[in-house]
């Protein structure tokens, strides 16, 4: 398929997504199963039962097992992100949506019939663990100090250690597992649940839309057959790499489409509230920061399709994705945050939905790597890049 049919078909699909999240998905965003830990698996449930009669079920993946490419993939999610439930209801959302680009990567036809197919039917879903709790010097930003360890025993693998920020444990059915495995790390896939996966707590969180939340788990001696590694050991942060510059784009994909949507009840709200004589429209203090979510958010689009584009070619684009991740967040930041001002009190209250799109929003600076820690990869390119060029 040529790159213009590629994103003929993606515009195609991405438009019976939008139908379908804003006529299927927006009724149950006041849900009371729509807790605090994201959405129950009775809800997560009906939605996809939904999203499959209607044929979109996993819809960035086609029905020979192909992936859009990333940038018609960008359309897909975009539309999938108008309603924070949307990425849920039809499995294109974290860490799923990752799990299963890497999978379908990296594992063996074996593995992908034995843990790939449920993630892409929507039947199942996945958990990452790869961070570690921070005050016990664990792996987080820097996966390369991890402290989970996998000692060889016979045809198994024995791993223990403690893990954290472990997104959607709480009723995963798939699990990768990033440990330590001599001098390197090494993924491994487990079916869960498992005695010796053991989740302490499910986290507090500022966010609410990911499925099971943010858990502590324990692994506690967690044996694994030598078939269930996920490619070749030692090779670990190789594949990491594989899955987290892709996984940091698609986030931007999501939650753009996320303020797009916050941008839209903002918009409609300052056209239907008067104030001094007139709509808050025209008053230039609201009309100007409206303006300007306009301009950013075509500009996270513009870095999105760019970032996509190198990453279509064949290319990591490692500090393409962190350049485009630390833009498109702030942005979307300062987007949601403008929503929520220029609506005034109701911007405040759970009654909008722009303040619970502010509040994702405010957790996508840190997750996949905080901006300071992509700022300080993106300067130290510059510095090796600096060393090599010749002075003119």
């Amino acid at each position: 398929m040529s790159a213009e049919s590629d994103l003929q078909l993606a515009a195609q699909i991405a438009s019976k997504v939008e139908r379908f999240v804003r006529s299927e998905v927006f009724p149950f965003e006041r849900d009371q199963r729509w807790g605090a830990h994201g959405p129950s698996q009775e809800l997560l449930e009906e939605l996809r039962d939904r999203a499959r009669a209607a044929g979109l079920m996993t819809p960035h993946v086609l029905p020979d097992g192909k992936h859009l490419t990333h940038r018609g993939t960008a359309l897909v999610l975009q539309a999938a992100g108008l309603s924070l439930l949307g990425p849920v209801a039809l499995n294109v959302s974290a860490p799923d949506e990752g799990n299963m680009f890497l999978l379908g990567r990296v594992a063996t036809p074996e593995q992908k019939e034995r843990f790939l197919q449920p993630l892409v039917a929507g039947t199942a879903r996945s958990a990452f663990f790869m961070t570690e709790p921070a005050l016990e010097g664990g792996a987080g930003s820097d996966p390369s100090m991890l402290k989970t360890v996998a000692r060889l025993d016979g045809d198994h693998w024995v791993i223990s250690g403690r893990k954290t920020f472990i997104t959607g444990a709480d009723g995963a059915r798939v699990g990768i597992v990033m440990a330590k495995s001599g001098d390197a790390a090494t993924m491994f896939l487990v079916e869960l649940p498992n005695p010796a996966v053991h989740i302490e707590r499910v986290l507090d969180t500022i966010d609410s839309t990911m499925p099971g939340g943010h858990a502590v788990v324990n692994l506690d001696d967690l044996r694994i057959h030598h078939s269930q590694i996920l490619g070749e050991v030692g090779q670990g942060l190789r594949y990491a790499q594989v899955r987290l510059a892709p996984a940091r784009l698609t986030h931007c994909m999501r939650w753009l489409g996320a303020c797009r949507r916050a941008q839209e009840i903002a918009i409609d709200y300052v056209t239907r509230r008067h104030a001094f004589g007139k709509p808050l429209i025209e008053h230039e203090g609201v009309g100007f920061m409206l303006a300007d979510n306009d301009i950013e958010l075509k500009q996270s689009e513009l870095m999105i399709d760019w970032c996509a584009g190198v990453l279509d070619t064949g290319q990591h684009a490692t500090s393409e994705s962190s350049m485009t991740k630390v833009a498109v967040s702030e942005a979307l930041f300062r987007i949601a945050d403008r929503c929520v001002q220029v609506m005034g009190g109701t911007g405040v209250t759970r009654d909008a939905m722009v303040e619970r799109v502010f509040r994702e929003i405010r957790a996508f600076r840190i997750y996949d790597g905080p901006s300071e820690v992509h700022r300080w990869a993106i300067a130290k390119r510059i510095q090796r890049e600096g060393r090599e060029r010749k002075p003119q």
